[in-house]
Order: C-alpha cells, then structure tokens, then sequence
C-alpha cells in the first residue's frame, strides 16, 4: 500500500463518488450505478500510483457512461 499524501487525497475522491453512485443506484434501483459505486469505492485499495488510480477511474467512468447509454 501507497502512503504517499497525495495518493492518500485523491483515493477521496473516487471513494467519495462511489459512495454518491451507490447510493443513487440504491434509491433509484439501478443496478449499474450501484455496481460502479462499489467498483469506485474499493479500486483505490489495489492501485499503487496516482496515475493507475486515474487510469482506472477515467475507465470505470466511461464504462458506467456506455452501460447507461446502452440501455442499462
């Protein structure tokens, strides 16, 4: 695990909108928002740069983005 401070700070923020999809998918019972809020909220325990952790936030989004276009 990283302890970098600035790591520390931007793992908020994906935790942060996890926590507001899977709520949001919770009361509206949308089962993509609700997966992409767990999703958002645990990636940042497994990655180890800044740069993976916005790697992977940018492609979660975009996949939440497309799920919900499609249909979901």
């Amino acid at each position: 695990m990283n302890f970098d401070p600035t790591w520390l700070f931007l793992s908020l923020i994906p935790s942060g909108v996890g926590f507001v999809l899977f709520v949001y998918g919770k009361k509206q019972e949308r089962w993509p928002h609700m997966l992409a809020g767990i999703v958002f909220s645990v990636y940042p325990y497994f990655t180890s740069s800044i740069a993976a952790l916005l790697g992977v936030g940018a492609a979660l989004g975009v996949a939440l983005w497309l799920a919900v276009r499609a249909g979901w």
